[in-house]
Protein backbone atom coordinates (compact mmCIF):
# COMPACT_ATOMS: atom_id res chain seq x y z
CA UNK A 1 0.00 0.00 0.00
CA UNK A 2 1.34 3.19 -1.03
CA UNK A 3 0.13 6.41 0.74
CA UNK A 4 -1.18 9.18 -2.17
CA UNK A 5 -2.22 13.12 -0.37
CA UNK A 6 -5.78 13.97 -2.51
CA UNK A 7 -4.85 17.74 -2.55
CA UNK A 8 -2.11 16.84 -5.28
CA UNK A 9 -4.85 15.13 -7.23
CA UNK A 10 -7.84 17.33 -6.38
CA UNK A 11 -6.74 20.72 -5.59
CA UNK A 12 -10.14 22.43 -6.53
CA UNK A 13 -11.86 19.81 -3.72
CA UNK A 14 -8.98 19.54 -0.87
CA UNK A 15 -7.70 22.46 0.56
CA UNK A 16 -5.70 20.66 2.90
CA UNK A 17 -3.52 17.70 3.20
CA UNK A 18 -5.46 14.60 3.11
CA UNK A 19 -3.18 11.24 2.80
CA UNK A 20 -4.68 7.84 1.99
CA UNK A 21 -3.27 4.58 1.52
CA UNK A 22 -4.13 2.90 -2.27
CA UNK A 23 -3.12 -0.68 -3.44
CA UNK A 24 -0.34 -0.39 -6.08
CA UNK A 25 -2.54 -0.83 -8.98
CA UNK A 26 -4.55 2.33 -8.41
CA UNK A 27 -1.27 4.14 -7.72
CA UNK A 28 0.06 2.95 -11.43
CA UNK A 29 -3.36 4.14 -12.95
CA UNK A 30 -3.11 7.45 -10.89
CA UNK A 31 0.37 7.78 -12.62
CA UNK A 32 -0.30 6.39 -16.36
CA UNK A 33 -3.06 8.46 -16.34
CA UNK A 34 -0.69 11.53 -15.18
CA UNK A 35 2.05 10.65 -17.52
CA UNK A 36 -0.65 10.90 -20.32
CA UNK A 37 -2.15 14.17 -19.65
CA UNK A 38 1.72 15.54 -19.60
CA UNK A 39 2.41 13.76 -23.05
CA UNK A 40 -1.21 15.07 -23.82
CA UNK A 41 -0.05 19.16 -22.77
CA UNK A 42 3.30 18.76 -24.54
CA UNK A 43 2.11 17.75 -27.97
CA UNK A 44 -0.76 20.52 -27.34
CA UNK A 45 2.13 23.11 -26.80
CA UNK A 46 4.80 21.45 -29.46
CA UNK A 47 1.96 21.63 -32.26
CA UNK A 48 0.93 25.44 -30.63
CA UNK A 49 -2.61 24.52 -30.51
CA UNK A 50 -2.10 26.73 -27.01
CA UNK A 51 -3.12 29.88 -28.79
CA UNK A 52 -5.45 28.89 -32.19
CA UNK A 53 -8.26 26.46 -32.53
CA UNK A 54 -9.96 28.20 -35.57
CA UNK A 55 -7.82 27.28 -38.22
CA UNK A 56 -9.60 26.17 -41.31
CA UNK A 57 -7.61 23.19 -41.63
CA UNK A 58 -7.91 21.49 -38.94
CA UNK A 59 -4.54 20.93 -37.99
CA UNK A 60 -4.93 22.37 -34.31
CA UNK A 61 -8.13 20.79 -33.80
CA UNK A 62 -6.09 17.41 -34.42
CA UNK A 63 -3.49 17.86 -31.92
CA UNK A 64 -5.98 18.89 -29.27
CA UNK A 65 -7.77 15.30 -30.38
CA UNK A 66 -6.71 12.34 -28.67
CA UNK A 67 -6.44 9.33 -30.36
CA UNK A 68 -9.64 6.70 -29.99
CA UNK A 69 -8.70 3.64 -28.59
CA UNK A 70 -9.27 -0.01 -30.22
CA UNK A 71 -13.01 -0.39 -28.36
CA UNK A 72 -14.10 2.83 -29.09
CA UNK A 73 -13.28 2.40 -32.49
CA UNK A 74 -14.75 -0.80 -32.14
CA UNK A 75 -17.95 0.38 -30.14
CA UNK A 76 -18.24 3.50 -33.29
CA UNK A 77 -17.87 0.82 -36.17
CA UNK A 78 -20.89 -1.24 -34.44
CA UNK A 79 -23.08 1.60 -33.64
CA UNK A 80 -22.83 2.98 -37.36
CA UNK A 81 -23.88 -1.10 -38.65
CA UNK A 82 -26.85 -0.86 -36.44
CA UNK A 83 -28.03 2.37 -37.21
CA UNK A 84 -27.76 1.72 -40.86
CA UNK A 85 -29.25 -1.39 -40.71
CA UNK A 86 -32.45 0.25 -39.41
CA UNK A 87 -32.25 3.02 -41.92
CA UNK A 88 -32.53 0.12 -44.50
CA UNK A 89 -35.87 -1.01 -42.44
CA UNK A 90 -37.50 2.69 -43.16
CA UNK A 91 -39.34 3.56 -46.48
CA UNK A 92 -37.46 4.36 -49.09
CA UNK A 93 -38.46 7.41 -49.07
CA UNK A 94 -37.81 8.80 -45.48
CA UNK A 95 -34.59 6.62 -45.70
CA UNK A 96 -33.33 8.54 -48.67
CA UNK A 97 -34.31 11.90 -47.10
CA UNK A 98 -32.70 10.94 -43.85
CA UNK A 99 -29.64 10.06 -45.61
CA UNK A 100 -29.60 13.30 -47.63
CA UNK A 101 -30.75 15.50 -44.58
CA UNK A 102 -27.62 14.33 -42.02
CA UNK A 103 -25.15 12.08 -44.03
CA UNK A 104 -25.07 14.55 -47.00
CA UNK A 105 -25.77 17.65 -45.06
CA UNK A 106 -28.57 18.81 -47.37
CA UNK A 107 -30.65 21.91 -45.76
CA UNK A 108 -34.86 20.42 -46.27
CA UNK A 109 -35.67 23.18 -48.44
CA UNK A 110 -32.62 21.99 -51.04
CA UNK A 111 -33.97 18.48 -50.43
CA UNK A 112 -37.51 19.50 -51.34
CA UNK A 113 -36.21 21.62 -53.99
CA UNK A 114 -34.78 18.26 -55.79
CA UNK A 115 -37.43 16.03 -54.98
CA UNK A 116 -40.30 18.49 -56.12
CA UNK A 117 -41.82 17.62 -53.39
CA UNK A 118 -43.18 20.73 -50.11
CA UNK A 119 -40.82 21.26 -47.82
CA UNK A 120 -43.17 20.82 -44.27
CA UNK A 121 -43.78 17.66 -46.43
CA UNK A 122 -40.12 17.29 -46.43
CA UNK A 123 -39.75 17.62 -42.76
CA UNK A 124 -42.54 16.00 -41.79
CA UNK A 125 -41.23 12.66 -43.47
CA UNK A 126 -37.74 13.12 -41.94
CA UNK A 127 -39.02 13.48 -38.50
CA UNK A 128 -41.14 10.30 -38.83
CA UNK A 129 -38.31 8.91 -39.95
CA UNK A 130 -36.16 10.10 -37.01
CA UNK A 131 -38.71 9.10 -34.83
CA UNK A 132 -38.94 5.35 -36.26
CA UNK A 133 -35.46 5.00 -36.42
CA UNK A 134 -35.29 5.90 -32.40
CA UNK A 135 -37.92 2.83 -31.83
CA UNK A 136 -35.71 0.49 -33.98
CA UNK A 137 -32.62 1.32 -32.20
CA UNK A 138 -34.68 1.07 -28.51
CA UNK A 139 -35.85 -2.32 -29.52
CA UNK A 140 -32.40 -3.40 -30.61
CA UNK A 141 -30.67 -2.66 -26.99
Amino acid sequence: MQKINLRDLYPDVYKTDVFVDVAEEVLAAIQGQQQADAAYERRKFRHKAHYSLNRGDGIENDALARPLTPEEVLEQKQLREELYAALMQLPAIQARRIYARFYLGMTVAEIARIEGADRRRVWDSIRRGLKKLAELLALEK
